[in-house]
């Protein structure tokens, strides 16, 4: 079981969460889909969900109207990516520096961590955090689990150079996959990159996807279109396994793989 107890390396996605319109639905959607365990939070933290995986957190779900501030548009139905810093003070700053913007800023969430929302110059939204008691997801590459974090953006040759200078993340070439991009921190390929466009319907926005590994990539879709959900891109075969891209029944976009080594 690939557990996670040291803190991630700043630059490396940590955590991801879902803002959502119906938060038990989606608690209710997942659990079925991937077998989280999760419950609404206290109020104090807006209901917050911490969802689990073989007792180790996994993914966070919240209600869009707890996520939303007071007079502002609620935020979009959407997973969100969050990459781990040492100093949310100054990642912000870099931030800022590198050309992106801050659109929540820095908070401390209750003693287990800060974090703030920006998006990126090519308008991709993420989030940063930096972890006091809480480093992020406790279980990774296993299925239900988070297993891999991908831009996908309108112009790779900028936002290489803001995560880079933002954060450090180098992007690199992958043989044989050309126009594709791994970001890595250090000698470590923690995510990838790619252009928006000939991937995904002419006109989508810059964004960050989240993928979760599944046993099967096929029987997964049919239990979520069951279960309400849609196909964006029906299940096919790549390099590293095979995949699709989904929509859960409230709006939100992921992608689900399995790979080969997968049971």
């Amino acid at each position: 079981m690939p557990v996670v107890t040291a803190p991630y390396k700043p630059g490396t996605p940590c955590w991801v969460d879902l803002t959502t319109s119906d938060q038990q639905a989606a608690l209710d959607f997942y659990r079925d889909l991937f077998g989280w365990q999760g419950e609404v939070g206290p109020a104090e933290f807006g209901g917050y969900a911490v969802c689990s995986l073989n007792g180790k957190p996994v993914a966070g779900i919240m209600s869009r109207s707890e996520a939303g501030e007071s007079g502002q548009p609620l935020p979009p139905v959407s997973w969100t990516t969050y990459l781990a810093t040492d100093d949310a003070d100054a990642a912000a700053l870099a931030v800022v520096g590198a050309g992106g913007a801050i659109i929540h800023p820095v908070v401390e969430v209750g003693g287990t961590g800060r974090m703030l929302v920006a998006a990126d110059p090519t308008g991709a939204v993420f989030g940063v955090w930096q972890k006091l008691e809480f480093i992020g997801a406790g279980i990774v590459n296993e299925p239900g689990a988070l297993v891999w974090n991908e831009l996908n953006t309108t112009d790779t040759a900028a936002a290489g150079r803001f995560y880079q200078q933002a954060f450090g993340l180098r992007p690199g070439t992958i043989q044989g996959m050309e126009g594709f991009y791994s970001l890595n921190v250090g000698d470590h390929t923690v995510g990838g990159m790619q252009p928006v466009a000939g991937y995904l319907a002419p006109g989508t926005p810059s964004h960050w996807m989240a993928y979760f590994s599944v046993d099967d990539t096929d029987s997964t879709v049919d239990a979520l279109v069951k279960a309400g959900g849609s196909v964006i891109q029906p299940p096919f075969d790549m390099q590293a396994g095979r995949m699709a891209v989904v929509r859960d029944p409230q709006g939100a976009v992921f992608s689900v793989t399995s790979t080969p080594d997968s049971p």
